[in-house]
């Protein structure tokens, strides 16, 4: 892994202006522009980011490094060659339903900037599996590229719609998640209770076992779930087929939080989400016993962040609101900074120090 010092700190000084002047537009609308400076290529590029520490295996799929996108930042799959340069070991695009959907009204977007936090309401507005799966059929082959998987807000059968996105566009994946915990769509968590998800993603695993591979299958929950909660999850989970579980999702939670937007209605990410996220990646990873690879999500915006998922448990992390704040560039910082952690202490590779110190944050 090689670096251009002189080189980042130019590229760092054009994103922060292109970042400021983002900030002075609606947030939707700038999320839009940042989308398509990515399809221009003009966004931040390093291309390969890896070492010998870095280079790990989650689930069967091989990743450069364990630092990746969490779904939300390309919905409609529009930018995968500018997100395959960006950096990421892997990254997830979605969340698609069968049928295209406008979401709820906007404003829908929420900057916290005091707390370098988001709320978000967007109730899976986005093309649908067709148009998505068109994208990822032209797809760069050097990336793992996943596709978060959803649910029409009017569908009779929501359970059914995960399956039908998986065998529409599960060909063109290397995973795909099963999201039943945005708190955007309305009784969507319900699906989270035992039976409920049982039955869920027993249609789901069907429809992936009918693509003829072993296309590994996620997981995602929410933050706010009790221990009962979890630990019907981790048994859910355990018994079902699923390759792994991300945790976590956006919250319902606004304790601490200081900006004037903190009483919006939606899902809460960034940094306020990091400690409740993490440790409810931890306790999953003791209630499974460190036998269900995690991938965490929720609060990371450094290397250390980053680090601090991996010794409680995470195999991987992934990240998104951070970006809004640090830019694109902040993925190389973070894997950078990650490589540098891991040899400090010790660590030969990412796996040797997943979960090393979960009892900390269990």
């Amino acid at each position: 892994m090689t670096s251009d010092p002189i080189g980042n700190r130019m590229m760092k000084i054009v994103e922060q202006i292109g970042l400021t002047a983002l900030r002075q537009i609606d947030p939707e609308t700038a999320h839009g522009l940042a989308l398509l400076a990515l399809r221009a290529g003009a966004a931040p590029a390093p291309g390969l980011l890896t070492s010998d520490r870095l280079r790990t295996e989650v689930a069967g799929l091989r990743m450069a490094n364990p630092v990746g996108l969490a779904a939300g930042f390309d919905k409609n799959a529009q930018a995968l060659s500018g997100l395959s340069r960006a950096g990421f070991g892997f990254f997830e695009v979605g969340a698609a339903t069968p049928r295209p959907q406008q979401g709820n009204p906007r404003p829908r977007l929420y900057r916290l900037t005091e707390d370098k936090a988001a709320i978000n309401r967007f109730g899976f507005n986005n093309q649908g599996m067709e148009a998505i799966a068109a994208r990822l059929a032209d797809r760069p082959r050097d990336a793992v590229i996943g596709l978060n998987l959803g649910a029409n807000k009017d569908s009779e059968d929501r359970a059914a719609d995960f399956a039908t996105v998986l065998t529409h566009c599960g060909k063109h994946l290397d995973f795909a998640t099963v999201n039943v915990s945005s708190p955007n769509t309305e009784k969507l968590r319900d699906l989270q209770g035992k039976d409920a998800l049982a039955s869920l993603l027993a249609g789901v695993i069907e429809a992936r076992d009918g693509l003829g591979r072993p296309l590994p299958v996620f997981l995602k929950i929410a933050p706010d779930l009790d221990e009962a909660g979890l630990k019907d999850i981790a048994e859910v989970a355990m018994a079902s087929g699923v390759a792994g579980v991300i945790a976590t999702n956006t919250t319902l939670g606004r304790d601490g939080l200081i900006s004037h937007h903190k009483s919006q209605g939606g899902g809460l990410s960034g940094q306020p989400l990091f400690e409740k996220s993490t440790r409810v990646l931890a306790r999953l990873s003791v209630l499974t016993e460190g036998k269900l690879p995690l991938i965490g999500v929720g609060g990371v915006g450094s290397a250390e962040q980053a680090y601090a998922k991996i010794l409680a448990g995470a195999s991987a992390v992934q990240l998104y609101t951070a970006l809004v704040y640090g830019g694109l560039s902040l993925v190389q910082e973070i894997v950078e900074g990650l490589d540098a952690l891991l040899a400090r202490d010790g660590f030969a590779n990412v796996a040797e120090a997943v979960g090393s110190k979960r009892e900390a944050w269990a």
